[in-house]
């Protein structure tokens, strides 16, 4: 008889498995707290974006009703004017002339200047040529007519000023 017994069933599946190991618990907590702080971070993200929907929204709605505000005196004349059409026409003439100033104030409140200088060299950066003719006392690409004003500066343009341009003398 040999002195060595036979392994038992018990004693071959604790062979067959690894012994406990510390550190792969670790590592599964360490993956499990990672993972709930990235499913965090993603819902704040997403509240994050939904605040700024409804702050952008907010912002957007108060812009217009400021806009709109301005605008408001503008309405009111013009149906002051409209009231006073049977008067004398000259009244309501100068009545329409500074309705449009008022207009033209308020888009420069709003950052919209109007534009509508002669004697300046064309820029396609603010001019639009409708036309050219020929100027003999003006330098040649000069705006010589503005037929439809311009509106706005730089980056923040509303339309160009749709001018006429003296031509290049040959």
């Amino acid at each position: 008889m040999s002195t060595e017994q036979e392994p038992t069933p018990q004693d071959e599946l604790s062979q067959a498995l690894p012994p406990e190991q510390p550190e792969v618990d670790d590592h599964a907590a360490a993956l499990d707290e990672l993972q709930d702080r990235w499913r965090r971070a993603l819902a704040d993200l997403d509240n994050l974006r939904k605040r700024h929907a409804k702050e952008l929204d907010a912002i957007r709605n108060e812009e217009r009703a400021r806009t709109a505000a301005a605008w408001l005196p503008v309405v009111d004349n013009l149906d002051l004017a409209l009231t006073h059409a049977g008067a004398d026409p000259s009244a309501v003439v100068e009545g329409v002339k500074a309705v449009r100033d008022q207009a033209v104030d308020v888009l420069r409140r709003l950052g919209y200047p109007r534009y509508e200088e002669t004697g300046v060299p064309f820029d396609p950066a603010v001019h639009e040529v409708v036309g050219t003719v020929d100027g003999p006392g003006a330098e040649p690409n000069t705006v010589v007519q503005v037929v439809r004003p311009g509106y706005g500066e730089g980056s923040r343009q509303l339309r160009p000023a749709a001018v006429m341009v003296s031509k290049r003398q040959e």
